[in-house]
């Protein structure tokens, strides 16, 4: 009699191995495109939060703030809102948040 045996033969895992791999090197650059992509939104969301917190200290302190630093002191941002994560700093000009 035959015995039943169950499992993957190497060819059949070969060839899932195989799908995977195609699979990977379709998404992977995709991925990598989409990086800058992801950090310019991201920026954009900084700095219309910090141009929020700006119009807050505006109506709290009766004044525009002169710098970012004022915000930082004040507690209304903390330092790390002052830079994005791809570096890009943030400045104040007149009331309205830039990036540089």
């Amino acid at each position: 009699m035959l015995k039943k045996q169950d499992g993957f033969t190497l060819i059949e895992m070969l060839i899932v191995l195989m799908i995977i791999t195609v699979l990977i090197i379709l998404i992977v650059p995709s991925l990598a495109n989409r990086t800058k992509e992801v950090n310019v939104k991201g920026c954009d969301a900084l700095q219309k939060s910090v141009q929020a917190q700006v119009n807050v200290y505006q109506l709290e302190e009766n004044k525009l703030p002169d710098t970012l630093k004022n915000l930082v002191d004040k507690k209304y941002i903390t330092s790390e809102q002052t830079t994005c994560k791809d570096g890009t700093e943030l400045t104040l000009e007149n009331g309205i948040v830039k990036t540089k």
